[in-house]
C-alpha cells in the first residue's frame, strides 16, 4: 500500500514538475499579447522590447513575467527621445491569474525594474514629453478592457537614472543611481507604505553647477489615503549628504491643485550639520572634526499650490559664532555667522524674498563678510548685495582640505556694493545699476594639473555704475609677461541675461610665448569622448589693442608686434597687425571664424623686404606655395591674398582648400642652385647658362593657388644675351609641371655650330637668328625630371647654316663660270664643245658640282660628331 502511495505521489510530482516547466511555453503568447495590449491601448509612443518570458520556478508559488529591454520612445515634437527604458522589468502575480478567461484582468502583486531610465523634458514652449496617454472616451468604464489590475504589495527600483530638462529656463537635473523599495497593500484604500531610497543628485541652472554628486537618503513611512488622495509623513529620516532632516505633515491632491501642510527641521543643532552638506570626498571623517556653535534648518510650507498661488513658507538657516577645525590642519575657521531667511507670507509668488542678513567667517586675522537681499522675484527681481573682507588664499588649504596639486597663495581684498533690478539689466539701462567699490588680488600663484603656473603680481577691478573697470592686471606665466587694462561694458547682462560679454582692452608685453597659453590634451582613451574642436566663444564681443616687443610662436621669433583684435560672432578679426621678422616686416589684415562646422580664414599679407630664404623655409604654408624659393638669397616685397579652411583642432590651414594669389618683387638676389635638386638637374642639361650668375633683381612674379595647385604666370629672366621665359604649375603634394623657354644665340650651341659660323662672313653671321630651346620640368621637387630639345635645335641650325653656305657657293660658282665663258668665247670658233653656253646652263652645272661638295661636307661633319660621341 505504501509503495502504491509513494508511486502515486512520485507520478504526481513528476506531472507537476513537467507542468511547471511547460507552462511558460503554454502561456507565453497569452502574456505577450496582454503586455502589448496593455501598452498600446494606453500610450501614444513607439514601444519596443526584446522579449517577454514567463517562469514558475523563479518566484514559486508566484508566476514571474520578465520583459527584457523595454523602451518607450517619444513621437513629435520629441521625436526620437527616450522617455522610459528598463533593462529588465519583472511582474509577479499568482499562478491562478494565468487561467483567467479572456477580458478578465490579471492582478499584479509586485513589480521590479533593473537598470532603468526616466527622461523628462520640457521644451521652450512649455510642452512636456511625458504626456503620451491616449485620450479615451469619457463614457468608457474605468474597469473595461484593462489587461492588468493593480494589487501591489511591494515594488523595487534598482539603478534607475532620472533626468529632468527644462529648455526654457535652462535647468538640468539628474538623480542617478536610484535604489528604491516600497512595501504596502495597494489593494486597500488606506495603507502605510514603507520606503527606502538612495540616490545621487546633480543640478545645473543656466550652465552653472549648483549641486554635484549630492548624496540623498530617505527612509520613510508614508500614510496613504487613496480615497482622499492624501499622503502623510509618519516616520522618516532623511540625509542630504550627512545633513539630517525630519519631515512631518501631509500633501493632499485636490481639484484646484495640491494642498501642503509640512514642517521640517534638523533634529540636532550642532554645526556638524552644516559640514554634513559638504560631499564626503571633501571633508573626510566628520566625527573627527572639532566644531563649536550651532547650525539649524527649520521651516514649514502650508497652503495651496495652484495656477495662481503657492504655499506660504518660511525657511530659516542659521548659525551663530560657530567654528570648525580639521584635526590634521593648522588653521581654524571661526566666528562663523549664518543668518538666512527664504520666506513667503502671502501665497503669491512675487512676494517671495531671500534675505542673507549676514554671512561671515574669520581665518587668523582675516575677516570676510557678505550680505544680500532679493525680492520681487516673479515680476522684476531686485538685488541688493555687499561684499567686504580679506582672504589670505594660502590659508584656505591650511584650514580646509582642498585638493590642490600646488597650494594657492595671494591676498584677496573686496569692498563692493551692488544694487540693480533685472529689467534694467535685460534692457541695458545701466544707469539704473548702482555699483561701487573694488576687488584686488596681489601675490597670487597658481599651478594647474598640467604643471603650468601663473603668477599674478597685482590685479585690480573697479566697480562703476555701468561698467567693470580692469584697472590693472600684471602677470607672468612661463616665459611670458602681460599687462592688461580695460573696461567690461555689460557684465550683468552677461551674468544674468545670457547677453554677450562686451569690452575694450589694452595689452602690452615684453615677451609673449604662445605655448604658455595653450593647453596640451592627452590622447583620448578607449571609450572616452575625444576632445572637441577649438571654438571661439559666441558670447564674446571684445576688442583688444595689443603690443609686444617679442612674440615666440612655434620656432619663430616675432619682434615689435602690434595690432587690433576684435572678437565677435565667433570670429576673430585682425586689423593692422604688424611684426618685424625675417629681416623685414609683415602686415596682416583678415579674420578667423569658427561659426561653421569647419573653421575658415581669410587673410591679406603685406611682406616688406623680408629675407626670401627664411620666409620660404620657416613658414610651412609659404614653403608649400614656393618650394624653389629656398635657393634664392635676397629680399622680397610681396602682397598675398589667401583664404580657406582650418584644421578644427590644430587651427592650421588645410592646404587642399587654399585659394588666393601672390604678387612679389625680388630685391638684391642671388641664386644657389646647389641647394636644389631641381636646379642641379637643370644645370646638368643646360651648359650655356651659369645659374649662379642669373640676375633676379626687380623680378616681378604672380602666383595663384586653388584646389591644391599653384599656378605661375609666365615671366621673363635675362641672362647676358639669353632670355628665359618660365611658367607652369606645381601642387602642394610637390608634383610639378613647368615649361622653360630659352631664346639662345647660335654661338652657345656647341663646337660644330661654331665651326660653321667661323666660315661665315661677319655680315652673314649677323643674319643668324637666336634659336628657341625648350626645357620641360616634371616629377617632383625631390626627384625632378628634366628634358630639352637641344639636339633638335642644334640639328635645325646646322641645316640652316649648310643651306646658307650652299646658296652662297652656288652663287659664287655661277658668277665665276659665267665670267670665264665670257672671256674665252670666240665667235669664229665653230668647234662643238661641252662647255655651257648660257647662264642657266652655267648655274645648273655649278649647282651640280656644289651639291657634291656640300654632301661631302655634311658627311664629314656628322661622321665627326658620331666619332666624338
Amino acid at each position: 500500500m505504501i509503495k502504491k502511495i509513494l508511486k502515486g505521489l512520485g507520478i504526481f510530482l513528476l506531472v507537476a514538475i513537467i507542468a511547471l516547466a511547460a507552462a511558460p511555453f503554454l502561456f507565453k503568447d497569452k502574456i505577450k499579447e496582454l503586455v502589448l495590449k496593455s501598452i498600446n491601448e494606453n500610450v501614444d509612443a513607439k514601444v519596443a522590447f526584446d522579449d517577454v518570458s514567463l517562469s514558475l520556478f523563479k518566484s514559486f508559488p508566484r508566476a514571474n513575467v520578465t520583459i527584457d529591454k523595454l523602451s518607450i520612445i517619444n513621437k513629435a515634437p520629441f521625436e526620437g527621445d527616450t522617455l522610459f527604458y528598463s533593462g529588465q522589468l519583472n511582474l509577479k502575480m499568482s499562478v491562478k491569474e494565468l487561467f483567467k478567461s479572456e477580458g478578465e484582468p490579471m492582478e499584479l502583486e509586485s513589480f521590479s525594474s533593473v537598470d532603468g531610465l526616466v527622461n523628462i523634458i520640457f521644451n521652450k514652449d512649455g510642452i512636456g514629453n511625458f504626456d503620451i496617454a491616449l485620450k479615451k472616451d469619457k463614457e468608457e468604464k474605468a474597469s473595461e478592457n484593462k489587461p492588468f489590475a493593480m494589487n501591489i504589495q511591494s515594488y523595487s527600483v534598482e539603478n534607475l537614472k532620472f533626468t529632468f530638462t527644462d529648455q526654457s529656463s535652462n535647468i538640468n537635473m539628474t538623480i542617478d543611481k536610484i535604489h528604491h523599495t516600497g512595501k504596502g497593500n495597494f489593494a486597500a484604500s488606506k495603507l502605510d507604505l514603507v520606503t527606502k531610497t538612495e540616490a545621487v543628485l546633480n543640478l545645473d541652472m543656466d550652465k552653472t553647477n549648483y549641486m554635484k554628486n549630492v548624496s540623498l537618503n530617505l527612509d520613510a513611512i508614508l500614510g496613504i489615503d487613496l480615497d482622499n488622495s492624501k499622503y502623510t509623513f509618519k516616520d522618516n529620516k532623511a540625509l542630504i549628504n550627512q545633513l539630517p532632516l525630519e519631515f512631518a505633515g501631509f500633501i493632499q491632491m485636490v481639484d484646484a491643485g495640491q494642498n501642503y501642510d509640512l514642517k521640517f527641521k534638523t533634529p540636532t543643532s550642532s554645526f556638524k550639520n552644516f559640514l554634513g552638506l559638504v560631499p564626503s570626498a571633501y571633508k573626510g571623517d566628520l566625527d573627527k572634526i572639532q566644531t563649536t556653535g550651532d547650525f539649524k534648518v527649520d521651516g514649514f510650507a502650508k497652503g495651496l499650490l495652484s495656477d495662481t498661488t503657492i504655499p506660504k513658507f518660511n525657511l530659516v538657516i542659521a548659525s551663530n559664532n560657530a567654528s570648525f577645525k580639521f584635526p590634521d590642519l593648522p588653521k581654524k575657521v571661526e566666528n562663523i555667522i549664518i543668518d538666512t531667511k527664504i520666506k513667503n507670507e502671502t501665497g503669491l509668488m512675487n512676494d517671495t524674498y531671500v534675505n542673507i542678513d549676514n554671512l561671515s567667517f574669520k581665518i587668523d586675522q582675516d575677516v570676510f563678510n557678505a550680505k544680500a537681499n532679493i525680492k520681487n522675484i516673479a515680476e522684476n527681481p531686485l538685488v541688493d548685495a555687499a561684499l567686504k573682507g580679506t582672504i589670505n588664499l594660502g590659508n584656505l588649504s591650511k584650514a580646509y582640505p582642498i585638493k590642490l596639486e600646488k597650494p594657492l597663495s595671494g591676498i584677496l581684498k573686496a569692498d563692493v556694493t551692488t544694487k540693480f533690478d533685472m529689467q534694467s539689466v535685460e534692457q541695458e539701462k545701466y544707469q539704473n545699476i548702482q555699483n561701487a567699490g573694488l576687488v584686488s588680488i596681489t601675490g597670487f600663484k597658481y599651478t594647474d594639473e598640467n604643471g603650468k603656473g601663473m603668477d599674478i603680481n597685482e590685479a585690480v577691478v573697479l566697480f562703476n555704475p555701468s561698467t567693470l573697470n580692469l584697472q590693472k592686471f600684471e602677470a607672468k606665466t612661463g616665459k611670458s609677461d602681460i599687462n592688461v587694462n580695460g573696461v567690461l561694458d555689460n557684465f550683468y547682462g552677461y551674468l544674468f541675461n545670457n547677453q554677450n560679454l562686451k569690452g575694450n582692452f589694452n595689452m602690452s608685453s615684453n615677451q609673449l610665448a604662445i605655448k604658455d597659453f595653450m593647453t596640451t590634451e592627452a590622447p583620448a582613451k578607449e571609450g572616452q569622448k575625444p576632445s572637441e574642436a577649438m571654438k571661439i566663444p559666441a558670447f564674446l564681443d571684445v576688442t583688444l589693442n595689443a603690443k609686444a616687443n617679442t612674440v615666440l610662436y612655434d620656432n619663430l621669433t616675432l619682434k615689435d608686434v602690434s595690432g587690433k583684435l576684435t572678437i565677435k560672432d565667433e570670429k576673430v578679426t585682425l586689423d593692422n597687425v604688424k611684426t618685424n621678422i625675417f629681416g623685414g616686416q609683415i602686415g596682416l589684415n583678415g579674420n578667423v571664424s569658427t561659426k561653421t562646422t569647419v573653421p575658415t580664414f581669410a587673410m591679406n599679407l603685406d611682406l616688406k623686404s623680408v629675407n626670401i630664404s627664411e620666409t620660404f623655409t620657416q613658414l610651412d604654408m609659404m614653403k608649400n606655395i614656393a618650394p624653389i624659393a629656398n635657393v634664392i638669397n635676397g629680399k622680397l616685397n610681396s602682397t598675398i591674398q589667401l583664404s580657406g579652411n582650418l584644421d578644427a583642432k590644430e587651427m592650421t590651414p588645410d592646404l587642399k582648400s587654399l585659394t588666393g594669389d601672390l604678387m612679389g618683387q625680388l630685391l638684391s638676389t642671388t641664386v644657389n642652385p646647389s641647394n636644389s635638386t631641381l636646379l642641379s638637374a637643370l644645370d646638368n642639361q643646360i651648359n650655356f647658362i651659369d645659374l649662379k650668375k642669373i640676375n633676379l633683381n626687380d623680378l616681378k612674379t604672380n602666383l595663384s593657388f586653388q584646389n591644391g595647385k599653384v599656378n605661375v604666370k609666365p615671366f621673363d629672366i635675362k641672362y647676358q644675351d639669353v632670355t628665359l621665359n618660365i611658367g607652369g604649375s606645381h601642387g602642394f603634394d610637390q608634383t610639378m609641371n613647368y615649361n622653360i623657354k630659352f631664346d639662345v644665340p647660335a654661338k652657345y650651341l656647341g663646337t660644330e655650330v661654331n665651326n660653321l659660323l667661323s666660315k661665315l662672313s661677319p655680315s652673314d653671321a649677323a643674319k643668324i637668328q637666336n634659336i628657341p630651346v625648350t626645357a620641360l620640368v616634371g616629377g617632383n621637387f625631390t626627384k625632378p625630371t628634366v628634358s630639352t630639345d637641344m639636339k633638335q635645335a642644334t640639328t635645325t641650325l646646322v641645316k640652316q647654316l649648310v643651306e646658307q653656305q650652299k646658296q652662297k657657293l652656288i652663287q659664287q660658282g655661277t658668277n665665276q663660270l659665267t665670267n670665264l665663258l665670257n672671256q674665252n668665247k670666240n665667235p669664229k670658233d665653230t668647234t662643238k664643245t661641252s662647255v655651257p653656253a648660257t647662264k642657266e646652263e652655267v648655274k645648273a652645272k655649278t649647282e651640280e658640282v656644289v651639291k657634291d661638295k656640300v654632301k661631302e661636307g655634311l658627311n664629314n661633319l656628322f661622321n665627326k660628331k658620331k666619332k666624338d660621341n
